[in-house]
């Protein structure tokens, strides 16, 4: 029987804020007790740095100039198959537990007459999940209303609890109390160092780590099946309740990843970010103490939590048939690069953590070790689906099974990684005065090269992970490497005549057509008739023919 899948997401969880990835100060025991007992892949990427490009990548199997969602709130499009459409064929089930991120196409769905309220419409605007329960933790409100416009179990969760505002997910969950009692929105990162105006019981990472576990003891007797478990945090707003809030201080920050060189004469489109406005908050020393302890206190929260679930496995007996993924959409620069959020292709953005723990037999051979070959995010569904038990369709799915590495097993993997990026929607693309179809960007990484190329005319950007492995020499510019770049160059051209819209007709079955093609359905092309023919091509064609008056 196929095991149960726990598939845990993170938010912006840079890969080596982890103690089992070398952070020196900020211990997880949990996410380290969950290597130890699987695997860490320590060289893996997500598809494209941005939340919901990630996402629908990793949910999808596909990259994303395949199924065209590029950005936040960019609808999926009707018809793209997802994890949960692949695992009920095998015989899973495919829940959801809290965010996707995921713009529904209405359009799409009214052109085809799904209403969302079946089931087939619900699951089409839900990204393929059954949703046990969704919210995307961003209940943000501005002049124009709110960012989310559907709805907020969370907040309802908490107005239930007795906290009295309209909008308690901002009000208590994201803010705190300043010294004349005002509201200190956590969207201020002035504020990170204060404590959320909320018990710590009812922040969101208890909370949803509550529903998770009300999940698992409904399935009980029922599987297999697969939850995504999908956490708003660490993700900003930068603000975390108590105890956690001045759990690390100053003295716990490691040290920034940047140089003056990087700001003289930068890559148009990395030099129209580092101008931004996050990327020059980040600039700021000042802004860096006080973000990074709370970022980091929301990581222990979010390791707390991890182990609470764990124990919870254990002690019902549920950890023997539960494989367990950890993960992360993407990461944040923290000031490193002169950065913050994500957007990029340096490895504190574009570079995930990745563990994951199959508990059956065939995985002990591997259990405590450390994976260095390059992974992909979009991975994840196809060795869902082998997990499941049924066939992967490589037709439809891009990325590749990693039930082989989990097992041991010597076989031949990729010799580079892709992400993207479209940046059409930001300040970036405006600064830069550039129309929609040359705000792409494409990395291309190798065990020692990693290239970006950027659609617009401009120049590409080149790092020696070997010399410079914290990317703070950009090569693009060097003569001295047009053989490395060209090379990298050819990768990206291979990838990109990949075989990614033939998605209704597999190899095998154009294969099987192959096999007497349509002169079995009696289409006869160029035969003269004194060829040497199966008679029973001709079973429908021959006999005495009965003439007709033509007259």
């Amino acid at each position: 029987m196929a095991p149960n899948i726990l598939f845990i997401m993170y938010d912006q969880l840079r890969f080596d804020y982890l103690s089992c990835a070398g952070h020196p100060t900020l211990e997880t025991p949990s996410f380290d007790r969950v290597a130890a007992r699987g695997v860490r892949f320590d060289r893996a990427y997500c598809q494209s740095p941005v939340c919901g490009a990630s996402r629908m990548s990793t949910y999808t199997g596909r990259y994303v100039s395949s199924h065209g969602a590029a950005h936040n709130n960019f609808p999926l499009k009707v018809g793209e198959m997802t994890m949960g459409d692949h695992l009920r064929k095998a015989g899973m089930e495919c829940w959801l537990i809290g965010k996707t991120h995921m713009k529904a196409d209405a359009e799409g769905m009214a052109r085809l007459g799904l209403s969302p309220d079946s089931v087939i419409g619900a699951r089409v605007e839900e990204c393929g999940f059954d949703v046990w329960i969704r919210d995307d933790g961003l209940w943000a409100e501005g002049p124009d209303g709110f960012y989310d416009r559907k709805r907020s179990p969370y907040n309802e969760y908490l107005k239930a609890k007795g906290y009295p505002s309209e909008n308690p997910w901002h009000d208590n969950a994201n803010a705190g109390i300043t010294g004349a009692g005002d509201i200190a929105s956590g969207f201020l990162m002035m504020h990170a160092d204060k404590p959320a105006n909320i018990r710590e019981e009812d922040s969101e990472t208890p909370w949803l780590t509550s529903r998770t576990i009300d999940f698992i003891e409904a399935q009980k007797g029922k599987g297999p099946w697969c939850a995504h478990v999908s956490f708003i945090k660490p993700h900003w707003p930068y603000i975390v309740p108590a105890p956690y809030h001045d759990m690390y201080g100053v003295d716990d920050i490691v040290p920034v990843v940047r140089s003056d060189a990087e700001r003289r004469d930068p890559h148009p489109v990395y030099g129209a970010y580092m101008e931004g406005g996050v990327g020059t908050a980040f600039s700021r020393d000042e802004v860096r103490r006080t973000v990074i302890p709370a970022y980091m206190g929301l990581i222990k929260q979010c390791d707390d939590q991890l182990g609470r679930l764990l124990d919870y496995l254990d002690d019902t007996g549920q950890a023997d048939d539960t494989v367990i993924v950890l993960t992360s959409d993407h990461g944040d620069y923290l000031g490193d690069h002169w950065m913050g959020e994500k957007d990029m292709f340096h490895d504190p953005s574009a570079r995930v953590p990745l563990i994951i723990s199959d508990p059956r037999p065939s995985a002990d051979s591997r259990r405590g070790t450390v994976c260095d070959k390059l992974v992909e995010q979009i991975d994840l569904a196809a060795t869902f689906v082998e997990m499941a038990g049924g066939e992967v369709p490589r037709h439809i799915l891009e990325g590749r099974s990693l039930v082989p590495l989990l097992e041991g097993k010597d076989t031949a993997w990729r010799n580079f990684a892709i992400s993207e990026y479209d940046f059409s929607t930001s300040g970036a693309a405006s600064r830069l005065g550039l129309a929609p179809k040359d705000c792409r960007l494409f990395m291309v990484v190798t065990d020692r090269w990693k290239m970006t190329h950027a659609e617009g005319g401009f120049r590409p950007m080149l790092f020696d992970l070997q010399n410079d492995p914290d990317e703070l020499v950009d090569l693009g510019a060097s003569g001295d490497h047009a053989e490395v770049i060209s090379a990298l160059y050819d990768k990206l051209f291979h990838w990109a005549r990949r075989q990614s819209h033939r998605t209704t007709i597999s190899d095998a079955q154009i294969e099987a057509r192959r096999k007497g093609g349509s002169a079995r359905v009696g289409i006869l092309l160029g035969l003269f008739g004194d060829e040497d023919i199966p008679p029973d091509y001709l079973t429908a064609y021959s006999g005495k023919a009965t003439s007709v008056d033509q007259t």
